[in-house]
């Protein structure tokens, strides 16, 4: 919520190649790993496979929470292959996203949540509900359905996620 951190904060932000620090990142070391990591308007390639999931379900605690702004359009086949990546390392997920990008509507972003415990999706869903651009949380049934039969991203099959069509996160 404020930026910069207040000094003694206890929160540590790391500027490296996500996956190269994971991967060099002690097990059961993180409470919390947000990921928004873009080159240009796409997520790189090597963020987006199962390998880079293992590394960060190895690297959270087992409280931890793992979160990441994601952005695709109809008929989300990226969200989708991230979600059932997720799925075989995470028992909980949630997705955030505006309702008209989860009806497909329109491109835009949305954001993963992962853990290895229970999430409030209630708390969650009331808060994003409430915010200035309203979102909904999908999560349990509705979010496997959404899911369908997607297959988790394999590392030699790793793509960026999509290109944003032209206009799609402009303001006015």
């Amino acid at each position: 919520e404020h930026l910069p951190l207040p000094p003694g904060a206890g929160i540590t932000a790391h500027g490296a190649d996500a996956r190269a620090w994971l991967a060099a990142a002690p097990a059961d070391s993180a409470d919390v790993l947000v990921a928004d990591v873009f080159g240009g308007s796409r997520v790189p390639a090597h963020l987006t496979s199962l390998g880079y999931v293992r590394e960060a379900a190895r690297v959270l605690r087992a409280d931890g929470v793992y979160v990441a702004n994601l952005a695709d359009g109809a008929p989300f086949g990226f969200l989708r292959g991230q979600l059932a990546g997720f799925a075989a390392f995470f028992e909980e997920l949630a997705l955030i996203a505006e309702p008209g990008v989860l009806r497909g509507r329109r491109f835009g972003n949305a954001v993963l949540v992962a853990a290895h415990r229970p999430l409030d999706t209630a708390a969650l869903a009331r808060r994003t509900a409430a915010d200035a651009f309203p979102a909904r949380v999908e999560h349990g049934p509705a979010l496997r359905d959404f899911v369908g039969d997607a297959r988790p991203v394999r590392d030699e099959d790793a793509v960026p996620s999509p290109e944003p069509p032209a206009g799609a996160f402009g303001i006015g």
